[in-house]
Formats: structure tokens, C-alpha cells, sequence
């Protein structure tokens, strides 16, 4: 499987599709099913939320796909497990996306190591203090592990340098203030945003939050963006499937927003 780096060093421009999932919702065997579904149908890499009892940047859409996870007993032990499993058969490398106190229980160290030998390429962890990132840091580079760091619309001058300063090659730029879920409209502003952002720096940036149409695709795919990333539209969809599991409602969604994107080439 390849670094995530690697993934935007082959798609040679071209924008990357990054949907977003909720490990154990339904069901472990649906999670393992449907990271196959999305590799097949064109994600490039697939982010993968852990479950967490008070996911602050998650809105109602994600918080309910955790609190159905955790009410079924779905711990990262399992998830890994699974991940373990999956890895093997799918090309798109996986980032994890988990909140600070589940790697602190775990112990940091542990929790690093745990994952990358698991098969995980990438980590989010939104609510990381980039003042406290150092260690987190020094750490994922031994592991091989790419940690991605966040800025947001009301990230200072400052505060922005310094993230582009730490990150890896990878960098998320939250397109909206709040939670994560469903909006109608893109915000036009997160355009010259991004420019001033790409004029401070050649790391690889990639957009989410907020976006869940393909036209949403459509309008950000012409911002010289990297990699868009999808969550709250693909985690719905799982939460209203059938229950004959064969997630037709997703994959068609899937390869659209696929097909937006290899259109613009």
C-alpha cells in the first residue's frame, strides 16, 4: 500500500478523492465491506474515524455514527483487527481520524505503533494543540505514520506559518467554521483562503468539512486543491442502508464524485 504522500505524487495533479467513514457503523463487517466498495470506485484514500463519546468537531450526522459504534462495543483493538485484515486488499491507504484523549489512554507511543503496524498511513487529530504537536510528531516520523495537521478560517497569520512549518507533506484546511455536516453553500471566501495558503507554501493541501454534493466537487475542484475530503454525506448514506447490504446508494454516490474529478483532467 502506499504513503499517502505518494498517492498525490501519482495522481500527478489531479484532484484526490478522500471519503470519510466511521469504523463499526454498522457493523465492523459492513466498515471492512464498504472500505472495498470505496476503493473500488475511486477514493484514493479513506479516512476512518475512530469512535469517540464527545467528538467536538463532528456534527449530529458523525456523532450519532459513534454513539451506535460505542453502543455495540466497537473498541480500537477491533477496528485494528479489522484493519489488519482490509489492508491487504485494498490499494487506498487509510488515515485515521481520532480525537487526543484516546491516544493519551492508550499512551502514545503505543497508540502510534499499534496503528502503523496495523496498516494505517495517515493520522488526524483534530483537536492536537499545534504547540503541543512536537512529540506527536517526532514520533509518527518513526513509525512511518503521516501526521496531518489542521488549519481553520479563524487560524492567525501566525498560527498558520506555524502549522505549515510542522506538518508533513500533507495539510487539511477546514473550509468552514463549526462542526462538520451537511450546508447547502460552499463559502466563496475559502477560495482566495486557499491561494494565500499555496502562496506560503508547495505541502500538499487538502479540503474538508461541509462538503457533500457533487456540485460542491465541482465548484472546489477548481481551486488547485489536492484532495477533497467527504464525511458526513457518505456516513448518512451508510446509517439509511438497506439492510440487504450491498450499498448500492453509496457506490453510485462514490464514483459521481469521482467522475467530477477525473472530468477536470
Amino acid at each position: 500500500m502506499k504513503s499517502i504522500s505518494q498517492v498525490f505524487t501519482d495522481l500527478n495533479n489531479q484532484c484526490a478523492l478522500i471519503p470519510f467513514i466511521t469504523a463499526g457503523d454498522p457493523n465492523l463487517e459492513c466498515t471492512e465491506q464498504v472500505l472495498k466498495i470505496l476503493d473500488q470506485e475511486g477514493a484514493d484514500i479513506i479516512e476512518l474515524g475512530l469512535p469517540y463519546s464527545d467528538p467536538l468537531a463532528d456534527g449530529p450526522i458523525i456523532q450519532e455514527a459513534s454513539r451506535k459504534a460505542l453502543s455495540k462495543g466497537i473498541t480500537l483493538d477491533k477496528i485494528l483487527s479489522m484493519v489488519t485484515k482490509v489492508t491487504f486488499s485494498i490499494n487506498a491507504p487509510l488515515i485515521l481520524f481520532t480525537y487526543y484523549n484516546p491516544i493519551l489512554s492508550r499512551g502514545i507511543k503505543k497508540f502510534l505503533i499499534d496503528i502503523a503496524q496495523a496498516g494505517i498511513k495517515g493520522l488526524i487529530i483534530p483537536d492536537l494543540p499545534v504547540e503541543e504537536a512536537d512529540y506527536v510528531i517526532d514520533l509518527c516520523k518513526t513509525v512511518s505514520l503521516e501526521l496531518i495537521l489542521l488549519i481553520t478560517p479563524t487560524s492567525s497569520q501566525s498560527r498558520v506559518k506555524s502549522i505549515l512549518s510542522k506538518s508533513s507533506q500533507v495539510v487539511y484546511v477546514v473550509s468552514a467554521t463549526g462542526v462538520t455536516g451537511f450546508r447547502d453553500q460552499i463559502n466563496i471566501e475559502m477560495k482566495d483562503f486557499i491561494k494565500s495558503i499555496k502562496a506560503q507554501t508547495d505541502k500538499t493541501i487538502i479540503l474538508g468539512f461541509g462538503i457533500s454534493t457533487t456540485n460542491h466537487v465541482n465548484q472546489i475542484s477548481q481551486w488547485e486543491i489536492d484532495g477533497i475530503v467527504i464525511g458526513s454525506a457518505f456516513v448518512k448514506r451508510l446509517a439509511n442502508n438497506p439492510q440487504d447490504n450491498h450499498f448500492d446508494n453509496l457506490t453510485t454516490f462514490c464514483s459521481s464524485l469521482k467522475k467530477v474529478l477525473t472530468d477536470k483532467c
